[in-house]
């Protein structure tokens, strides 16, 4: 099947060269980079997040901070 595709031509240009170096067709080698990427699996592995903390009811705010503004917030932590 013939398909159109756009690449940035400095990254078309390196995949021409190295296709080149490895004495294959461009096509080749973007087959064979599909189907690597294909076996690898639908995503890549996300990166594992940590928790963000949240206000759990209990303490409060500081005296005078209504929570209302991130200004305030910022201007009380310093």
């Amino acid at each position: 099947m013939k398909t159109t595709l756009d690449f940035h031509d400095p990254l078309l240009a390196e995949a021409k060269a190295f296709a080149a170096s490895q004495r294959v067709s461009l096509t080749r080698l973007i087959e064979e980079g599909l189907r690597m990427r294909l076996r690898a699996g639908d995503a890549p592995a996300a990166k594992k997040r940590r928790p963000m903390p949240v206000f759990d009811g209990k303490s409060g705010l500081a005296p005078g901070l209504t929570g209302l503004s991130t200004r305030e917030l910022l201007d009380a932590a310093d």
